[in-house]
């Protein structure tokens, strides 16, 4: 087994959010912000209904990185993200699926950089990133 996942190496993973999800991560986290937990608030705002937290997404999409790593046998830490982009809102209901393709390699610095993308339901790109993976070579 390889240090690094191949460059090209993709993973996928799909969830519907929950209101369950929302409300648990507003308590975890403390962010109780009204667009997150008051419906009626939202009913009066542009987009007119509750939305997921942009941080609970990004989350999610994380799942895919941990699916990459298991199926190449890499173990790796997330050393970050780059260029994260909430491009379009996800509601309470919105399934969400996270394409993550290795895009670079960078040795000198034990990081493999993998693209992220995620669309809901509709085909709509809802946030982009680069997810920066320190990888390691286990000592057992």
């Amino acid at each position: 087994m390889s240090q690094y996942p191949e460059v090209g190496a993709r993973a996928r993973f799909a969830k519907t959010v929950t209101e369950t999800d929302v409300t648990l991560f507003a308590g975890i986290t403390g962010d109780l912000a009204p667009q997150h937990t008051n419906a009626a608030y939202m009913a009066a705002h542009p987009v007119g209904q509750r939305v997921a937290h942009g941080v609970l997404t990004l989350g999610v999409a994380s799942t895919a990185s941990s699916a990459l790593c298991a199926e190449h046998g890499v173990t790796a830490l997330s050393y970050g993200y780059d260029k994260v982009r909430f491009l379009a809102p996800v509601f309470l209901g919105d399934t969400v699926s996270v394409e993550l393709t290795v895009a670079r390699i960078e040795p000198a610095r034990s990081i493999a950089v993998a693209d992220v993308r995620v669309t809901n339901q509709r085909g709509d790109l809802i946030l982009v990133a680069e997810h920066l993976l320190y990888c390691y070579e286990e000592t057992r």
